[in-house]
């Protein structure tokens, strides 16, 4: 018996194998069961069943901690993997698909995979562009194994595996966001995101580490084996979901706001001739201001302090050795300024809930900034921190009007890596001092 469409019956009974996993059993144990029931698994019944796991108590962080054993559980029977050993079948006509149709393609919800592979044959895509780099790591991946097994990991290997944070990035920024906010589709958001995070957090303290002892291997192999487990997931899960889920219109916005991220992989970047002339002809089609209140880049604008055009302020804002971003009261992204930004703002965020763009570890902290600034008990928060080895000075500060009224949040992001170099420079000219006196 092959199922073709999920049921309650089926989600409760993939739930329970998660939780038998979540109790300890091992998985070769749940296995066994699983492929006794189910010959194929849909990629929303899994993550259904993750959901409905927390929905009933399950602590967010037991199911994230069990992400690559759900992974794993399922190897080998999701329809994606299934679709991809057989041949592909002519796509349906959006007529005969039904009333449930991917905006993006036309095809059936039940053809996620079919859906999937068709977006990923596109040139330029963005699905293609994540495919893509999956099978890049994948390769990697392999390459990392055998250093590993021969204990011989290069500086250059791991130069290479710092690009998992490069494809993380772009997953998080682009489309966690995307389907939880527009969708309501929150299991990779809250699951998936968590799992990239501790993946990259870990394989960067590796690469950092001096000693490369056998305790090093160890864990520099348990981390590739997560990031493997990982590419399973984004595959047969989170690729075919947005494939049959996001609009045209949508994954234009995706292709666009990934130009603002470094390459991953060494893969060439793509040109998608369907985005690009779409961007066109909407510069072309844009509606002019109306007469009675015409507003161009020659347009002045009048503030306490002077007045300025719309073209100045907007060259002025981007000069600024800073990455600015406004939140306004209603906590609504409303402005970025334009440029290399080490952290990346997507257009397709501006007014969608700041909580939205950042993944599940760190919303906690945010929500608690921007309610201290709301209440009045704080006007400033800064966070130092490192960022692809420079360090960043994060400041998040409470804007108010004249009345001292709460507007909104502005996050100030500044590259401090200079300072650092110039008080270097200092101290190693400065003479030794031995003499506490000359101190002062």
């Amino acid at each position: 018996m092959k199922e073709s469409k999920y049921t309650d019956d089926r989600i409760t009974q993939l739930q329970s194998y998660l939780e038998r996993l979540a109790q300890g059993e091992s998985l070769d144990s749940v296995r066994t069961d699983f492929v006794q029931h189910f010959q194929t698994v849909e990629p929303t019944e899994i993550m259904k069943a993750e959901q409905e796991l927390m929905r009933r108590g399950t602590p967010l962080t037991t199911v994230q901690k069990l992400c690559d054993l759900h992974s794993a559980l399922f190897h080998g029977s999701t329809c994606t993997e299934q679709a991809a050993a057989r041949p592909a079948a002519p796509a349906p006509s959006p007529a005969a698909a039904g009333p449930a149709v991917s905006p993006s393609t036309g095809l059936a919800y039940t053809d996620r995979e079919e859906a999937a592979r068709h977006l990923a044959g596109l040139t330029g895509h963005p699905l293609r562009m994540f495919s893509q780099e999956n099978r890049a790591l994948e390769l990697l991946l392999k390459q990392a194994q055998k250093a590993i097994t021969n204990l011989a990991v290069t500086p250059e290997l791991l130069i290479r595996l710092r690009d998992i944070a490069i494809h993380y990035a772009k997953k998080g920024d682009l489309l966690y966001p995307l389907l939880k906010v527009n969708y309501g589709i929150t299991g990779p958001s809250d699951v998936m995101w968590t799992v990239d995070d501790e993946i990259r957090d870990e394989l960067s303290r590796l690469i950092k580490a001096q000693l490369q002892d056998e305790s090093w291997y160890d864990q520099l192999g348990r981390v590739l084996k997560r990031a493997g487990e990982m590419i399973y997931k984004e595959d047969n899960i989170l690729l075919p979901i947005c494939a049959v889920t996001f609009t045209e219109q949508e994954w234009y916005g995706i292709y666009h706001d990934a130009k603002d991220y470094d390459c991953a992989f060494c893969l060439p970047r793509e040109v998608w001739p369907a985005a690009e002339a779409a961007a066109e002809t909407a510069t072309a089609a844009a509606p002019q201001p109306a007469p009675a209140a015409p507003l161009t880049a020659d347009s002045e604008i009048y503030m306490p302090g002077g007045h300025m055009t719309v073209a100045q302020l907007t060259a002025l804002l981007n000069t600024l050795p800073l990455e600015i971003s406004f939140v306004d009261a209603d906590n609504i992204n409303r402005f970025f300024n334009e440029g290399h930004k080490v952290f990346k703002r997507p257009h397709m965020a501006i007014d969608r809930e700041v909580f939205s763009c950042h993944p599940p570890k760190i919303e906690p902290m945010v929500r608690r900034i921007i309610d201290s600034f709301r209440a009045g008990t704080r006007d400033k928060v800064p966070v130092w921190m490192e960022r692809n080895g420079r360090s960043m000075l994060v400041t998040y500060m409470a804007v108010r009007d004249r009345n001292h009224n709460y507007v909104g949040t502005m996050e100030l992001i500044q590259d401090m890596e200079f300072a650092k170099e110039h008080f270097q420079a200092v101290n190693a000219a400065r003479p030794l001092q031995t003499n506490p006196q000359d101190l002062y």
